[in-house]
């Protein structure tokens, strides 16, 4: 049977890797698709110019399919959706906004247009602003996460009962076994993240990788839910932040002690005491940083064992 996503975008395997800040570079990306699955560029920490760089040196990394996810919010977004369109790329994963500011534009220029939502209805209002297919992210993910709290598991059923285009599952995704189980709820792909993070190709900072490898289960949490809630690893920031929401805190008081550039600080810089370590639950799983090409070997592996097991079981007996 064709699957859907790898029709849509012109790869192998329907994996997607999440366009993170600070991370996706234009390496990580090449690296995915190279590997068969769709690499993202992550334009959020991007200005326009640096986003243009990575864009021609994916190019110089693969000849295969590749996107940017961009931050609707951004005030950098107009620019870089001009930049991106002027450099050729076809694939645009939008993200923190509405799906009507630039998706007609987009699909008028021939793009393919897939939007992030954390709520089967949103995914039906993309649907209706006409995007390709929808990214459904639940609360397991890393980053920044919907207020809804809807988990990844119960998404993509109700999302599938609300929606005909491709549904791309994400949070919580990071081994072959968890593949298995998205596309039994429904879905038609899945977008994974921190497992890419982890990876030799990734541009994050050492030190973070290392954070993510030494994150234990009950390693991550949301906070800052009064501003933007965040999923992190804890660490000394979060300790603090922890403290002032426990007293109800002023959200000046808030954003103050955040600072500016907060992922930055942990995720390039390496600062993983008093930055933001952006990651999903799924950090308890990672015990090594791999190249790309190692990750999806060991999905392959782990996807086929999965079915070899589910095939070998009796689940009712009828």
């Amino acid at each position: 049977m064709e699957n859907r996503i790898c029709s849509l975008f012109g790869i192998k395997y329907p994996v997607i890797q999440g366009g993170m800040v600070w991370v996706s570079g234009a390496k990580l990306a090449a690296a995915v698709s190279n590997a068969g699955g769709l690499g993202l560029i992550g334009a959020g920490s991007m200005k326009p110019d640096l986003l243009r760089e990575h864009i021609r040196k994916a190019k110089t990394l693969t000849d295969k399919p590749f996107g940017v996810n961009i931050p609707i919010f951004s005030k950098y977004s107009e620019e870089q959706v001009k930049v991106s369109l002027e450099e050729g790329v076809k694939i645009f994963f939008m993200s923190a906004g509405s799906p009507k500011k630039f998706t007609p534009y987009l699909k008028e220029k021939g793009c393919i247009v897939v939007h992030v939502t954390s709520t089967p209805s949103l995914a039906a209002k993309c649907e209706k602003a006409g995007v390709d297919a929808v990214v459904v992210e639940g609360f397991e993910a890393g980053g920044h996460n919907g207020r809804d709290e809807l988990t990844t598991f119960v998404l993509i059923p109700q999302t599938k009962k609300m929606v005909k285009i491709p549904i791309i599952a994400a949070g919580g995704i990071a081994t072959g076994e968890g593949i298995v189980a998205a596309f039994a709820l429904g879905a038609d792909g899945v977008q994974i993240g921190t497992r890419f993070a982890a990876t030799k190709e990734s541009s994050a900072h050492e030190n973070y990788k290392k954070a993510l490898v030494n994150a234990k289960d009950t390693d991550t949490m949301i906070y800052l839910k009064s501003l933007i809630p965040v999923r992190l690893v804890k660490n000394s920031l979060t300790l603090k932040i922890e403290e002032l929401e426990k007293r109800c805190a002023a959200e000046e008081e808030l954003i103050k002690i955040v600072g500016e550039n907060a992922a930055k600080r942990a995720i390039f810089d390496g600062d993983v005491e008093n930055g933001e370590i952006e990651a999903g639950q799924i950090a308890g799983l990672i015990d090594d940083i791999p190249t790309v090409k190692e990750v999806f070997e060991k999905l392959t592996e782990e996807i086929n064992q999965c079915l070899k097991n589910l095939n070998s079981q009796k689940f009712f007996c009828f």
